[in-house]
């Protein structure tokens, strides 16, 4: 149960996990994996409405409204951000058990030092408030990113992109925060998908070379990747639905490459194929580069056909996808690794039962970590069970810590709801036998983890 104590969200369940908290709660925040905007970030806008902050973008609140029954005209339509932060906040007074609305009274807290429940009963006077924080403050993306204490953060970004935002925050050199892009190669390597060959040309276009063959494809990743480096990349990211079964040999996937290219029909085992190849090749050239290969797994993206041509998307219509066959997965990994091409790696799962035969491969391969819980499954039952089976089956220090996935400028309290999650873990699995263990673990979870990536 989540309680409310000192105008402080508390998930914290005794002392001892009270203590391991305090040394812990104030480390800076390094958010390895999220989808905020760097060209909002650069430019610095002040906000003019809570309701635009909360409601403009995030799709965690859009699902919520639909699963209470608003119309969507007062979630992505236009009606105007009174309208739709009444609607929001009726959704949420009545959301008991769901991970928003502690979040909702988290940020509210931390960022405008509302301790007022959010309902439909208070949802005027809780704007109103808000708003004048919002003015007084000329609240504004940098402003929230300092007050949130974050170190570094890692957006979201296509090999085509031109990093024209990353390049103008580093020139300017005003926030302390650093801002890097990640290698997001969703769109590269999901071969098959409609208009592939017209994101071939753009790389293409964005390298100023012809791309003719696999070797003139290679080296337009290659360029792009080493432009992503010079501009401060470290984390690479893929996140398409369904997985490799096979891993094509070079010959065979220039062969599928030269069809696409021609604008043939691809059988659906080549594709799969040369899918295979393009993560393995890619894994070489992280490895090469010192960037961390993150792999989202068991998503169903855009599942409401109707709803995602009307919306678009990412406008909350994607859903757990059913278990990767984990036997694919550790070959693809195990020929990584046999090639010395095996980067350093975080595997998250969408679907919590994978966990076992997941944790259980991961821990075979040096420098492979568990995912911390992501979309569905960060709330506070999905982040203990992440816990437990990490911990049963792995090494609890083997995890790299919290991220936020969002494309909120508020959801940096999404880090102290899971430092919070974790030291209550940490208290209830040792004693004061442990000494100083407890806290040294919440470190390394917290911040010193993915600190290290960093570094290393």
């Amino acid at each position: 149960m989540v309680e409310y104590r000192d105008n402080v969200i508390r998930l914290l369940g005794s002392e001892r996990a009270e203590k391991i908290y305090g040394k812990v709660k104030d480390l800076p925040i390094i958010d390895y994996h999220c989808h905020l905007s760097p060209k909002e970030i650069y430019e610095d806008k002040p906000f003019c409405d809570i309701s635009e902050i909360w409601l403009a973008g995030d799709h965690y609140k859009w699902r919520l409204m639909r699963g209470y029954g608003v119309d969507e005209k007062y979630i992505t339509g236009d009606a105007s951000w009174e309208e739709k932060f009444d609607k929001f906040a009726e959704a949420v007074g009545y959301a008991l058990g769901n991970p928003v609305k502690d979040w909702v009274a988290a940020e509210l807290m931390f960022f405008f030092g509302i301790t007022t429940p959010l309902n439909k009963d208070t949802a005027k006077e809780i704007r109103e408030k808000a708003n004048a924080v919002i003015r007084e403050k000329a609240i504004s993306p940098r402003k929230l990113i300092e007050m949130a204490n974050v170190e570094y953060i890692a957006t979201t970004d296509d090999p085509y992109d031109s990093l024209e935002w990353h390049a103008k925050i580093k020139k300017e050199g005003g926030l302390k925060a650093v801002v890097a892009p990640t290698f997001r190669v969703d769109n590269l390597v999901n071969a098959g998908a409609a208009g592939y060959g017209d994101y071939v040309g753009r790389l293409a276009k964005v390298c100023g070379a012809k791309i003719a063959g696999l070797s003139d494809f290679e080296a337009a990743i290659e360029k792009r990747l080493d432009f992503f480096v010079a501009n401060g990349c470290r984390f690479s990211d893929v996140g398409v639905a369904g997985f490799p079964s096979s891993v094509a040999e070079r010959g065979e996937a220039e062969k599928t490459f030269s069809a696409i290219l021609s604008g043939k029909t691809a059988g659906e085992k080549e594709l799969d194929a040369f899918k295979g190849y393009l993560y393995v090749y890619l894994a070489g050239q992280y490895k090469k580069r010192g960037i961390t290969m993150q792999m989202h797994l068991a998503v169903t993206r855009n599942s409401n056909n109707a709803m995602a041509k009307v919306c678009g998307a990412d406008s909350g219509f994607d859903c757990v996808g059913n278990a990767i066959d984990t036997d694919k997965l550790t070959s693809m990994i195990n020929r990584m690794n046999d090639a010395s091409a095996l980067p350093e790696t975080i595997i998250y799962t969408l679907n919590p039962t994978m966990y076992y035969t997941l944790i259980t491969m991961i821990g075979a391969f040096r420098g492979v970590h568990l995912g911390v819980s992501w979309w569905f499954c960060d709330h506070k039952r999905g982040m203990r069970e992440t816990f437990d089976r990490l911990s049963e089956l792995g090494h609890i220090c083997s995890l790299v810590g919290m991220l936020t996935d969002s494309r909120s400028f508020l959801s940096y309290t999404r880090h102290d709801y899971y430092r919070q999650c974790l030291c209550d873990f940490l208290a209830d699995n040792s004693s004061e036998r442990d000494g100083d263990a407890p806290v040294e673990v919440a470190k390394r979870l917290c911040y010193y983890n993915a600190k290290k990536l960093l570094e290393d």
